[in-house]
């Protein structure tokens, strides 16, 4: 079942009801996946309509923290991407004023803070984490990025991709996530960083991160590639 699918009957819509409400006959296979998607993208819509950047995600006490996070993707762990820091570079582009690339001990010598958050996973799994960063807001101010700008995109170093509008990205507990329960970051979680999102389900909180543009164009995603909602806000 895709993702459009259960967030359309999660909506109380049955398929009966959407077929009334479309006019598909559901044996066309193809008119009942464009009606999902226009579903899905009409929720895409209301969420982004929705959203406040003053309204925060829950925090939690420390204990609550898990320390032994699940590692989650596609591919084993084993697979995971190993970024060697000396040759690491975060690369910038799209609407940003200075494009310089960035070494790791660069992005580790910024201002960091921490939060206690759940990570929510479209599986049906959460857990709590502790992460210490940057707020992706500063960095994007400190490189020049244009804010009036649509989108944020991001690619990584395992092939994923994805993209947030730019109020996610300017929310202030949207982290460039550097650390792990006060550890450096493990290299199965995103070394040497993952974008921590606690307003978004967690395919939408990319890992090993190697490209960060600025775009007035909605930013592909892996997932929403193969049916997930874009915009997918908690």
């Amino acid at each position: 079942m895709t993702l459009a699918r259960r967030n359309l009957l999660r909506g109380g819509l049955s398929l009966g009801a959407l077929t009334t409400l479309t006019g598909c006959d559901v044996s066309d296979g193809d008119a009942v996946q464009g009606a999902l998607a226009r579903v899905s993208r009409w929720n895409d819509r209301v969420q982004a309509a929705l959203f406040r950047s003053g309204r925060l995600a829950p925090t939690f006490p420390e204990a609550m923290a898990v320390k032994d996070f699940r590692y989650n993707a596609w591919y084993g762990a084993e697979q995971a991407p190993r970024l060697d820091p000396a040759d690491y570079r975060l690369l910038l582009s799209g609407k940003i004023a200075d494009k310089r690339p960035w070494t790791v001990a660069a992005l580790h010598a910024l201002p960091q803070e921490t939060q206690i958050t759940r990570h929510v996973c479209v599986e049906g799994w959460s857990m709590i984490g502790k992460w210490t960063g940057t707020p992706l807001s500063a960095f994007l101010q400190r490189v020049g990025a244009d804010t009036t700008a649509g989108y944020v995109g991001f690619a990584c170093a395992d092939g994923y991709y994805e993209g947030l509008d730019m109020a996610t990205a300017l929310h202030p507990q949207t982290l460039m996530a550097f650390r792990l329960h006060d550890e450096l970051l493990p290299h199965k979680h995103g070394f040497p960083f993952k974008l921590r999102v606690p307003t978004k389900l967690g395919f939408k909180n990319p890992k090993f991160v190697t490209t960060i543009y600025v775009t007035d164009k909605e930013p592909r995603g892996y997932w929403p590639d193969r049916g997930y909602n874009w915009f997918s806000g908690l």
